[in-house]
């Protein structure tokens, strides 16, 4: 690893205990592109660490700085629609398969659903790793699944594995539940 000396905005900066660092957005996009990693991004974004706007003001402020361009396709990426990878490859494959109907962020019952068809109630939830390896992560969207499911809601859920490596079976089994006409 490789110091890297340069000036930095004022914004971009904080200080603890009397040390100057880097402010959170910029950490989170320099260290997404240093470990070459999206779900750095995601994770700060799922957790309301920072926030998307907050990501591309520190990378416009730092436009040039080596890395430049590999963050610029994490923000696009990040600014196409999901709050995670996932969610982003999930809306990718509607898109590709036609599918159209669907809203992502859809609030319901206090809850949010990360893709709704809501004529059809037919929630679809990713299942990211990075964001169900909190026990009370996974209780909240158990709970949730209940909730929807009890006031007439079809909850369909997707891991990253299946929108990767089994799209196709995604896009059926979404087809199927649309066809059913679930209401």
């Amino acid at each position: 690893m490789q110091v890297q000396h340069r000036d930095l905005h004022r914004a971009d900066l904080t200080m603890h205990r009397h040390l100057p660092l880097t402010a959170l957005p910029l950490t989170v996009i320099e260290a997404a592109v240093l470990l070459d990693d999206a779900a750095v991004v995601d994770r700060a974004l799922q957790r309301r660490i920072v926030t998307l706007g907050e990501l591309d003001s520190a990378h416009e402020r730092n436009k040039g700085r080596h890395g430049s361009k590999a963050a610029a396709k994490l923000l696009k990426s990040a600014r196409n629609g999901g709050a995670s990878e996932g969610e982003r490859i999930l809306h990718r494959l509607l898109r590709e398969a036609g599918i159209t109907g669907w809203k992502p962020h859809v609030r319901a019952f206090g809850f949010e659903i990360d893709v709704a068809f809501d004529a059809q109630r037919i929630a679809i939830e990713v299942d990211g790793w990075a964001w169900h390896r909190d026990v009370d992560k996974f209780n909240h969207d158990a709970h949730r699944q209940n909730i929807l499911s009890n006031a007439g809601w079809l909850v369909l859920r997707f891991t990253w594995h299946d929108l990767t490596n089994r799209p196709h079976v995604v896009i059926a089994t979404i087809r199927r539940a649309l066809a059913r006409g679930v209401l």
